[in-house]
């Protein structure tokens, strides 16, 4: 086992039942078909799908195939989620794994929803030179769709702005 196996499983032992906690609540009014039981494997991680390029292609609508399957970026304050302000959970329109809460959405100004933290362990990072300098890119982890890019310049308590994708997401009020 290697060490980064290792210490994203200790992460994952103390953060997803602490996260869990945290907006559980906020899930309970929304979508009954959808209980986060639903993204579990038997090992309490997140359970990863994967379809072929063809049946993305039948689920998305063109735009979300280009965003999430392509890494694709739709053209800033183009997307309705951009203004939305009511409570509620914005989930991976892949997949529909929630992704973050109303709680951590702010106006950044940019064009696209923004948001200051992201719900533990449902995101994962990497690194793309699409633009010749690196940045941090990140997707779902249920279904790798690509959501977006972090930066450094969002508001406290992290101090970072998940810039997504509208098209990536869906809302569901609480």
């Amino acid at each position: 086992m290697n060490k980064r196996l290792f210490l994203k499983g200790m992460v994952a032992l103390v953060a997803v039942p602490t996260a869990t906690l945290g907006y559980r609540s906020l899930l309970a009014g929304t979508d009954p078909k959808t209980p986060m039981a639903d993204f579990m494997n038997s090992d309490g991680e997140i359970a990863t799908i994967e379809l072929t390029d063809a049946q993305w292609k039948e689920k998305l609508t063109p735009m979300q195939h280009t965003v999430l399957r392509k890494a694709g970026t739709e053209r800033p304050f183009s997307s309705e989620l951009n203004d939305e302000k009511r409570k509620g959970v914005f989930i991976c329109a892949g997949c529909e794994l929630p992704l973050f809460t109303s709680e951590s959405k702010y106006d950044s100004g940019t064009g696209w929803p923004s948001f200051f933290d992201a719900i533990p362990n449902h995101v994962d990072t990497s690194i793309d030179f699409k633009l010749i300098y690196p940045r941090k890119e990140y997707h779902c982890a249920r279904c790798g769709g690509h959501q977006g890019h972090i930066f450094k310049d969002g508001p406290e308590p992290t101090g970072l702005r998940y810039c997504n994708n509208g098209v990536a997401l869906k809302f569901q009020p609480a």
